[in-house]
């Protein structure tokens, strides 16, 4: 499976719509997802919202439980990576991210959303 890097300065503003969960293996099994490192796998759902155009969620996985991130919170998303998967006639699109970080007053952007 082959990454493609994401250019997230041209998503407009990003904000947690479903808060960081543990990934799952398997929808049976339960079993937490864990990276190469064994680090557990975290899920955000993202809402995106680029100029003039429709809302989207997207869910992103992250290595280790994002910090501050709550529902609503403006995020920062690091090294976004889309990768396109098939299964049978099923098909789609997963993201993955080096980290998501919430966005403060302190760092320049947000404070008044």
């Amino acid at each position: 499976m082959q990454s493609i890097p994401v250019d997230v300065s041209r998503l407009g503003v990003m904000r947690c719509a479903v808060k960081p969960e543990p990934k799952m293996t398997g929808f049976e099994s339960k079993e937490v997802k864990k990276d190469r490192d064994g680090n557990t796998v975290y899920t955000v759902g993202v809402l995106v919202r680029q100029d003039g155009r429709r809302v989207s969620v997207i869910e992103i996985a992250v290595p280790s439980e994002p910090k501050g991130v709550a529902e609503g919170v403006e995020v920062r998303v690091t090294g976004l990576e889309a990768f396109a998967w098939a299964m049978g006639d099923r098909h789609g699109l997963s993201f993955r991210a080096n980290a998501i970080t919430p966005v403060t007053a302190a760092s320049g952007k947000g404070g008044d959303a």
